[in-house]
């Protein structure tokens, strides 16, 4: 599920950019440029909000991809159950939401985020460095 992820992240991290350069709150931007800790910071939001409005698409993925393994019910639920059984992925969102509520489709999110950020702050900081390497 990583389409909506990078689409979302993209488009808020360039918006939230934009804006940023536009009405300059705090004084964050200098010569119509933010500072890297700034563009870091944006990063952040845009990956975190990206995730979270992407996860729960990703967690009925691997639902989906456990259907028919022995013993998974009680691995995705901790109950013991018979095989999970979906019949699609709109049968997996129901089943899940009606099952174990909401949170289930957020089951997760706070670690992955943590790794989307940290993730994301390395491969900023690189790119940072490498264009003052080209200039």
């Amino acid at each position: 599920m990583k389409v909506p992820y990078v689409g979302l992240n993209f488009a808020v991290y360039e918006s939230l950019k934009d804006w940023l350069l536009q009405t300059n709150p705090l004084g964050l931007a200098n010569d119509n440029e933010l500072h890297v800790v700034t563009r870091l910071g944006c990063g952040a939001v845009a990956g975190t909000i990206g995730q979270t409005v992407a996860y729960p698409l990703d967690v009925i993925r691997r639902r989906m991809q456990m259907v028919g393994w022995s013993h998974a019910d009680s691995i995705v639920t901790g109950q013991s159950k018979e095989a999970l059984q979906y019949n699609g992925m709109i049968d997996a969102f129901r089943k899940t939401v009606r099952h174990e509520g909401v949170g289930a489709l957020y089951k997760g999110l706070v670690p992955n985020s943590v790794k989307v950020n940290l993730s994301n702050a390395y491969f900023r900081f690189l790119h940072f460095f490498q264009i003052l390497h080209d200039v």
